[in-house]
């Protein structure tokens, strides 16, 4: 497993934007992929975006694409979510998670490394 700890979380008006961060250590960070996922209040958990060991993938639930961004820096350690034109709807607890393969998937089954969660709410 890795330990993760996210960061960057906060109070945001519609239509700002928010750049979270996940530092990692343990197991290789650079081997895995590595995914967000978020809990909407009262909600379940789900899947955000992903990202393969090497960046050469991505993917987003509907709901973010085009607005919210995952990349990483394997010389840091760091993987990021930046959100852009955050709506209401994005109010969360985000996750960062580190999955068992080199590429990423929406299960959560598919993660075997949580952090702790870093809350996000947007309102006016």
């Amino acid at each position: 497993q890795v330990q993760l700890v996210e960061s960057g979380g906060g109070l945001v008006q519609p239509g700002d934007s928010l750049r979270l961060s996940c530092a990692a250590s343990g197991r290789t960070f650079s081997r895995y992929g590595m995914g967000w996922f978020r809990q909407p209040p009262g909600k379940e958990r789900e899947f955000v975006a992903g990202i393969a060991w090497n960046s050469a993938s991505t993917f987003y639930r509907d709901s973010v694409k085009g607005r919210f961004t995952i990349s990483r820096d394997n010389a840091r350690n760091t993987v990021y979510l930046q959100m852009n034109s955050l709506k209401p709807e994005d109010t969360a607890a985000y996750y960062c998670a580190g999955s068992t393969y080199s590429s990423a998937t929406s299960n959560f089954r598919d993660y075997d490394s949580w952090g702790q969660g870093t809350q996000v709410t947007v309102s006016s």
